[in-house]
């Protein structure tokens, strides 16, 4: 499948702000089964300068900063992306069991932003939770493969968890959505990293996006109005890192569209920044993710 993606970010300020700086992570990272050409970011008001490096995790950022007062700030992304169908065998797929894996996370030579170990400790969004950790094992065992852990937390949540859009807000605790099985993709994939981490599968947070319309007899995914978010799990050295969906209950395939991953949220946010001023902040956003083919 191709997509022409288009991601329109409006700030507003009810008064004027200075010596803005932003990060920005919209371009995507190089991925397996991924192609990505035709990238631009267009900024206005336009800055000085537009520098670009690799974030803490795997993730592309853009840093720039306006010196100038400002009272609105647009930043538009825009890529083409071809996307290849996962190979057949994952859909049953078993790989080591929990207990193995651990240890395999933990004697992989690698200290890249993709080695396993990076992601299985707490982060500062996804922290432990006894409440969650429990939940899960529930279901988990030692003796499980860990592609079947998988798949049994995605199913879970998603038969748990209601999709709700005004539940939460970006910085609500996974906990609390937990306890009110309410949420979003961003509260369902920290609760899958929660209780994954706390059964020793290194998991990740993935941002990205999602088809905006779906193929003709197919039900539209939830999330494709705005950034996606899905969890990877290291299923081991020969699957590597398999994305799984928990607010669909789908593996990630050719209708999901990856831009970074990093340990929770705070590792991918699509926009941070400062600025001097104590204006109140609006945000609009749009995603259109149009298949090409």
């Amino acid at each position: 499948m191709r997509y022409a993606v288009t991601h329109m970010t409006r700030l507003e300020y009810a008064a004027p702000v200075r010596l803005a700086q932003f990060n920005v992570r919209l371009r995507p990272a190089r991925w397996p089964g991924q192609t990505v050409s035709d990238y631009t970011l267009t900024i206005d008001p336009q800055p000085a300068q537009v520098s670009e490096a690799d974030g803490g995790y795997y993730v592309n950022e853009a840093h720039f900063s306006l010196h100038e007062p400002i009272t609105q700030l647009q930043i538009e992304s825009r890529f083409a992306v071809e996307r290849e169908e996962l190979p057949f065998f994952l859909s049953e797929a078993a790989g080591p069991s929990l207990a193995d894996l651990r240890e395999r996370a933990m004697k992989t030579p690698d200290l890249s932003d993709l080695a396993p170990a990076s992601y299985i400790f707490a982060s500062p969004i996804a922290v432990p939770e006894h409440e969650i950790a429990m939940w899960a094992g529930s279901f988990l065992d030692e003796a499980m493969p860990v592609m079947e852990a998988g798949r049994a937390l995605m199913q879970a949540i998603h038969e748990e968890f209601a999709f709700d859009a005004g539940a939460t807000q970006t910085d609500t605790p996974p906990i609390v959505a937990f306890r009110n099985r309410h949420g979003v993709c961003q509260d369902f994939s920290h609760i899958m990293i929660i209780a994954a981490r706390a059964h020793g599968i290194p998991a990740a947070y993935v941002s990205g996006y999602l088809r905006t319309l779906p193929p003709p007899g197919r039900e539209r995914l939830v999330g494709a109005d705005a950034m996606h978010a899905w969890v990877n799990l290291w299923c081991g050295e020969e699957y590597g890192w398999v994305g799984f969906d928990p607010t669909n209950a789908v593996l990630a395939d050719t209708d999901h569209i990856f831009i970074g991953m990093g340990r929770d949220y705070s590792d991918v946010a699509p926009l941070d920044g400062t600025f001097r001023g104590s204006s109140q902040q609006t945000m609009f956003f749009s995603v259109d993710v149009a298949p090409l083919d």
